[in-house]
């Protein structure tokens, strides 16, 4: 029994601490090459006049698909937005996935829609089309509307997908609310760079509380609600600190699924979104890089710093354990399909650094973490935990979170300001120091969860109810 404590106190003293080490070192670099890429991001994009790429003959035309299960009270407005973007051509394709609510009933009515005749050229298999609909005003007639049968979230973007008509396919989540010029500054990547482009995202950020008139958001405010409060810090965290500095050495491994611009010849040949995991956009992602690799095709997937998109976090416990819980599920699912790409170096830099960093550290932190609390528990009903030690520990790891945090406040106030009031900044600033006491460990709970109910076998969505925006 002594000895099984030793190694335990061991495991707990040298293994952690040092892990806890590497991904300090490795939060560093990212910071850096973040600070870095946004300092040549602004350089390259501040001057450019996006008027005349508005009205470029060369712009490649965009088939937005938003797909939508019980929206009711946001999707009139939502659908509002997308038809009023700064981008010439293109044409949004609205996908009602089977809705229980009045979801179709409100888009037949405010956009006067018709059921009309449509071939549909079928290159990825989904559940049953019901109908097609199309506006009877000519003002609308870049409207589509899709009403199917329920298969989520995944089965509704690939209906989408058969559907549309263009060379590039923007693919979004119904509740969001898309800056009118996202198109415009999603699309310049796909013309820019020197090799083919499959795929870009942008920002995300949280518009509870903000105000919105007709599908656009024309104040921002910080949430008065404490647990989305949190999310801001996080996903400006997530945003401006993770994945701009993998997109600068083109190694990113997830766009998110609310707002994804990609080219639908690599999507439609990498077999579409799967329907097999709740992790859809991620399982994509990385199918597409296999098939790029595979075909020794010179390829890059790129992210845009400026906040291009805002959608409505979940606002009680229930509703965001649902959402961690299913990105934990999906997380995993994901690494595990795609395991051959582990260490793999025929996979370059996906298989040597972005992979491994996303097992290793995305998604086994949370599990070593719970396993060092569980530990350190044991210890001190024991009496055998050596405090100086475990302070020393605690102390640097808080601190290293607050050092993160502090800097994400710092490049959010020197890109874009989105929160432009001092009093908003403070109440984050603060919020970084209660964090790590209330939010992570609910987080990590979620986490823990997620990897358990992979394990037996949970496969469903979760109910994600959403209030409106106001």
């Amino acid at each position: 029994m002594k000895i099984l404590i030793d190694y335990i106190q061991l495991f707990f003293q040298e293994f952690i601490f040092y892990y806890a080490l590497a991904v300090m070192f490795s939060y560093v670099i990212i910071a850096l090459l973040s600070a870095w890429e946004m300092r040549r991001y602004l350089h390259k994009n501040t001057p450019t006049d996006y008027r005349n790429l508005l009205v470029s003959e060369f712009a490649p035309s965009v088939s937005i698909i938003a797909p939508a299960y019980n929206e009711e009270p946001n999707i009139v407005d939502n659908v509002r937005s997308l038809l009023s973007l700064h981008y010439n051509n293109y044409e949004v394709v609205v996908v009602n996935d089977g809705s229980k609510d009045d979801t179709l009933r409100q888009l037949i009515m405010a956009f006067e829609l018709v059921k009309v005749d449509f071939a549909i050229n079928t290159r990825i298999k989904t559940e049953s089309v019901r109908g097609i609909y199309r506006s009877e005003s000519k003002a609308l007639e870049r409207l589509v509307v899709i009403d199917k049968e329920n298969g989520g979230k995944a089965d509704a973007l690939n209906a989408g997908i058969n559907v549309a008509k263009n060379d590039l396919i923007l693919c979004i989540d119904a509740d969001c609310i898309i800056e009118p010029d996202a198109v415009l500054k999603l699309v310049k990547p796909f013309m820019d760079e020197p090799v083919r482009v499959i795929g870009a995202g942008g920002v995300v950020r949280i518009a509870n509380s903000c105000e919105v008139q007709h599908g656009r958001l024309v104040k921002v405010h910080m949430p008065d609600n404490l647990l989305s409060r949190f999310q801001v810090l996080e996903y400006l965290r997530g945003f401006l600190m993770g994945r701009l500095a993998w997109s600068r050495i083109n190694g990113l491994l997830i766009v998110s699924g609310a707002l994804g611009l990609f080219d639908k010849d690599i999507v439609i040949k990498a077999g579409g979104y799967s329907t097999k995991t709740v992790g859809e956009d991620m399982e994509l992602i990385i199918r597409m890089r296999k098939y790029m690799h595979k075909h020794k095709l010179p390829y890059k997937l790129v992210y845009t710093p400026e906040p291009l998109c805002w959608t409505e976090a979940p606002a009680n416990l229930n509703v965001l354990g649902r959402q961690r819980n299913r990105w934990s599920r999906g997380t995993l699912e994901s690494l595990l399909m795609h395991r051959d790409i582990l260490f793999n170096p025929k996979y370059g830099t996906l298989g040597m650094l972005s992979f491994p960093y996303w097992l290793l550290v995305e998604w086994l932190g949370p599990i070593l973490e719970f396993i060092g609390l569980i530990i350190l528990v044991t210890l001190v009903a024991l009496g055998l935990v050596h405090w100086t030690y475990s302070l020393i520990l605690f102390a640097m790891v808080y601190a290293f979170v607050l050092v993160i945090s502090t800097l994400t406040i710092i490049y959010e106030e020197l890109s874009y300001r989105q929160y432009t009031s001092g009093r908003d900044l403070i109440k984050l600033w603060i919020l970084s120091f209660l964090e790590p006491f209330i939010y992570h460990p609910l987080i990590l709970y979620w986490e823990i969860k997620g990897n358990f109910d992979f394990l037996t076998g949970k496969k469903a969505w979760g109910k994600m109810s959403r209030n409106g925006f106001r």
